[in-house]
């Protein structure tokens, strides 16, 4: 791979696995063992938050490390350069991350929370869930957005071209455009959130995935890497969606049981917000004939969040049991499946982009 415009659509898997098959059922299935454990078993979630630095769950932080580094794996180190030589898809990517995603969610969030459920929400709770959704939507995901490709046969290089890029980007923008939005001058980036999850979700994985393969391709040759141990690693990354799942729902369960309503009033215009800009980018893509393996990543880094930033600034800023708080759980409860429904209507329209000539 040379560059972007030169990026071949990665084979298809062969068949879907026993995990792909049914993953709608296993994601169901987990996110209720998770809810359950949170309500009877709390002992299990109580012990793992213990297991937490600034703000970043470092069970969860593991298994995410487990979904992303069969990614890594496949990066052709010497082709990140070239990544950046066809600008198209991350010019496209970084003007919709920060200059229409924080905006879009403001606008939702006003619309749902003001204007069309303000009468049953009041306006003080109102103006704390559109905090706590435009904490949400002024940053794109860092780590998920790494499986999310990786289901799609995404551009490995790109990927991470485009997540270093937004992650150099989010130290400088994010407080200016949450201060801007917000309308507030007492606000606190917590750095230490932001610095933890760059080297637990790129410098570690990718430090790991550049030296097993240079070491795999030297020992074993390219065919054995390729056609054997990348295989093998098909059902990790599923495997580690589904213990997240189970994780994240035994931390946050309590939220879906006694704010049903409010989940769900919560929940609609974070997921108007993802399919919003998830075609955006994806049908601009189109336009602009990139290959799929550029527009699916492309089109998925914004619509997913980086939702640990968001829980960490929300409750340093608002309070643990502020609805700011609140909200941004909501934003971890639905990322999840949310993401999985587009992940599939990525790969369904994957012939949209046979034809492209770029």
């Amino acid at each position: 791979m040379n560059n972007e415009d030169e990026v071949d659509i990665q084979p298809e898997k062969e068949g879907l696995g026993f995990f792909e098959k049914y993953l709608s059922i296993w994601v169901a299935i987990c996110i209720g063992i998770g809810v359950l454990i949170g309500r009877f078993l709390p002992g299990i979630p109580e012990t793992l938050s213990r297991f937490e630095y600034a703000q970043v769950s470092i069970p969860v932080a593991i298994l995410i490390w487990f979904m992303i580094y069969p990614m890594m794996v496949q990066i052709d180190f010497g082709s990140l350069l070239e990544v950046g030589k066809k600008p198209k898809a991350l010019t496209m990517v970084t003007v919709s991350n920060w200059l229409i995603k924080p905006f879009t969610m403001a606008f939702f969030a006003w619309l749902f929370f003001r204007q069309i459920f303000g009468g049953f929400l009041g306006p003080q709770l109102a103006d704390q869930y559109i905090a706590g959704a435009i904490l949400l939507g002024s940053a794109p995901c860092t780590a998920m957005v790494f499986v999310w490709s990786y289901l799609t046969d995404g551009d490995p290089s790109y990927t991470l071209v485009q997540v270093a890029l937004d992650d150099s980007i989010l130290v400088i923008a994010y407080a200016p455009i949450v201060i801007l939005l917000l309308g507030v001058t007492d606000f606190t980036v917590p750095y230490s959130t932001i610095i933890l999850s760059v080297v637990l979700y790129i410098v570690v994985p990718l430090i790991a995935g550049y030296l097993s393969r240079v070491y795999l391709i030297k020992n074993k040759g390219i065919e054995w890497f390729e056609d054997v141990f990348l295989k093998k690693l098909d059902n990790i990354t599923i495997i580690g969606l589904l213990l997240t799942l189970i994780i994240i729902f035994s931390f946050q369960g309590d939220a879906l049981i006694n704010n049903p309503l409010h989940v769900l009033i919560i929940a609609l215009p974070i997921t108007i917000q993802a399919f919003f800009i998830f075609f955006l980018v994806y049908l601009t893509a189109k336009k602009l004939k990139l290959k799929h393996p550029i527009a699916a990543p492309a089109a998925m880094i914004g619509a997913s969040n980086f939702f640990e930033l968001a829980v960490a600034t929300a409750i340093s800023v608002f309070g643990i049991t502020s609805g700011a708080a609140l909200a941004t759980v909501v934003g971890i409860l639905v990322e999840v499946p949310l993401m999985l429904v587009i992940v599939g209507i990525a790969n369904r329209t994957r012939h949209w982009f046979e034809y492209s000539s770029a």
